[in-house]
């Protein structure tokens, strides 16, 4: 009966390793299917794509920005901010986007893509429940233009912005 015992005990030290290394290269392999391949399948994975605003029932103004994103050609994201009247569109095209902890994600951008004013940005959005709210930006070589979600300089928070349906 001991030798019995002792050589399941040998068996299931044998097969627990090769079983457990064999469940660890399922979970990763499963976590390699969950990781978006191109941008379009991350902005998609985090439902980012549509309109947003502070208050979708009203119109659009500094205080309210509607920001609208899209993807109109394959490898293309786009972001529009309509800042209402008087006010010209700011577009920004997603170079690369990385999903952080504490649901961030950081982004780099090219704001106004083409123009002369064209500039590399970095920004942290925060994500959540159909909100997105701006939590840093800074331009390349510049100093950021928004901390912890406050505009620096100017101590007003950044709207949180809501997914519109």
């Amino acid at each position: 009966m001991r030798l019995l015992v002792a050589v399941l005990l040998c068996c299931a030290a044998f097969v627990s390793p090769a079983a457990a290394q064999t469940e660890q290269q399922t979970e990763s392999s499963e976590a390699a299917k969950a990781q978006p391949e191109t941008l379009e399948e991350l902005y998609k994975q985090l439902d980012l794509f549509g309109a947003w605003a502070a208050d979708c029932t009203q119109a659009p103004s500094p205080a309210n920005p509607h920001v609208n994103i899209a993807s109109p050609a394959e490898g293309l994201v786009i972001e529009l901010h309509d800042l209402g009247p008087g006010y010209a569109a700011n577009q920004y095209s997603v170079l690369t986007a990385n999903p952080q902890s504490g649901n961030r994600l950081t982004v780099e951008m090219l704001f106004q893509p083409g123009a002369p004013n064209e500039e590399r940005q970095t920004l942290v959005f925060q994500l959540g429940n159909g909100t997105r709210r701006t939590m840093f930006n800074q331009p390349q070589g510049g100093a950021p233009r928004v901390k912890d979600g406050v505009v620096v300089g100017r101590n007003i928070k950044t709207p949180t912005l809501k997914k519109c349906l």
